[in-house]
């Protein structure tokens, strides 16, 4: 794949590193100061191109967000590819609730998006797909409990009343998607989810990822909170889209499960706590 982007474009790659590895996969390129995002699949090529186009508009408004190169999202060895500036990252000080919801705030008074974007009208369809073409690492019985979880959560979100108006939605925010760089801005990254809906979406993940894997404490949240002016706990539809994340989330474990043994093992894990209505229980984050 970065054969055919040195190919293609001249890029040198002999300095390529990756720097994550999940349900996507980012290499750097310091030589070109390039950031190359790679999606498997090239059924995501109209999301990737949804995320280069919104981060170009709003990197022209001085949003502080990641900023796409001007070459275009490119199908590569079955995978969809988009090129990215390489930011000058630095570890400390980390990124804080108070930042996050800072920047979504200002994400979510934005004007209206001078480019077509795609509704959120089903956020479970990827992880549906998921279970239906990669049960290779799951129970029969696991499986089948997961879809017709699925189908009911879909028909819980179908009826939701969101109080906030509708509009542009990150997706996935949360701190661990917040970059500093060594100037000291701090940026959101990881638009793969952008879309059209509901802001309480964006609202919920901190909560989510709080409670299910620990990386935030109330501090966080409470200052996340503070920073954005709402409290999405406040709304009656607060715990039916933590529970819809904790589905959604499952997406990139179940595709890795048939390979990947510590894959299966979570799968098997996360779906006993949602069987028996255990809404504590500390989930374990990925493997890179």
């Amino acid at each position: 794949m970065l054969a055919e982007l040195h190919a293609r474009h001249g890029l040198s790659v002999e300095d390529a590193r990756v720097v994550h590895q999940h349900s996507n996969t980012a290499v750097a390129l310091p030589a070109e100061g390039l950031l190359v995002r790679i999606a498997g699949g090239t059924g995501k090529k109209a999301a990737v191109q949804a995320s280069v186009r919104v981060c170009r508009w709003l990197a022209g408004r001085d949003f502080p967000c990641v900023e796409p190169v001007q070459i275009e999202p490119l199908d590569a060895g079955g995978a969809v590819v988009s090129l990215w500036k390489l930011l000058d990252v630095v570890d400390e000080p980390r990124p804080t609730g108070a930042d996050l919801g800072s920047i979504v705030r200002q994400l979510h008074a934005q004007p209206v998006l001078p480019v077509a974007l795609a509704p959120l009208n089903d956020p479970l369809h990827s992880v549906s797909v998921a279970v239906r073409e990669g049960t290779g690492g799951m129970s029969r019985t696991d499986a089948d409990w997961l879809q017709d979880r699925i189908e009911h959560m879909r028909a819980v979100w179908a009826g939701l009343k969101a109080v906030l108006p509708q509009g542009l939605v990150h997706g996935d925010a949360h701190p661990g998607n917040l970059i500093r760089t060594r100037e000291g801005r701090v940026v959101l990254g990881d638009w793969d989810h952008v879309a059209y809906g509901p802001r309480e979406w964006d609202l919920v993940q901190i909560h989510y990822m709080a409670r299910r894997f620990r990386r935030y404490d109330g501090d966080d949240v409470q200052v996340f909170t503070d920073a954005y002016g709402w409290d999405v706990t406040t709304w009656q539809g607060c715990e039916d889209l933590i529970a819809i994340r904790e589905l959604s989330g499952l997406s990139p474990y179940i595709r890795r499960a048939a390979h990947e043994s510590w894959a299966a093992e979570e799968i098997a894990y996360r779906v006993s706590c949602l069987r028996s209505g255990d809404r504590t229980t500390t989930w374990n984050s990925p493997r890179t």
